[in-house]
């Protein structure tokens, strides 16, 4: 598999569009990214997974799966090794990505004020009182 391959198939997915961040493509449903070809020069793909499923992924092909390393691959970035992976892996790992991206955009959210917001509010008791 190589990147043209990477591409197809996350564009195959319900929804999926390609964007770029920060000079990389990577795709994005309900513009939120599941996946990014970030790592393509070193020869990799790369899964916005959960940490068990990454450990899951890596368990059972660790010669295919790799985490990110720092603190993306510990909350489960992954990279997928294209000229490893075979169509089904390959496909299998950007829909699970491409899934969980999905739930998380259904999940509600809280709506917290922004963290400056109340300091403002006491800075303004503090010059009224």
């Amino acid at each position: 598999m190589d990147a043209d391959d990477f591409r197809r198939i996350a564009l195959s997915l319900e929804g999926a569009e390609e964007s770029s961040h920060m000079g990389a493509a990577d795709f994005r449903v309900g513009g939120r990214i599941f996946a990014t070809l970030a790592s393509q020069k070193q020869g990799y793909g790369n899964l916005i997974l959960t940490p068990e499923q990454q450990a899951a992924f890596i368990g059972e092909l660790p010669e295919v799966f790799l985490p990110i390393a720092g603190g993306w691959g510990r909350n489960g970035a992954t990279h997928i090794r294209l000229a490893a992976a075979n169509e089904e892996v390959l496909a299998g790992a950007l829909r699970t990505a491409w899934k969980l991206r999905l739930e998380k955009n259904t999940k509600p959210t809280s709506r917290r004020r922004p963290a400056t917001s109340h300091i403002r509010g006491v800075r303004g008791a503090r010059r009224r009182g």
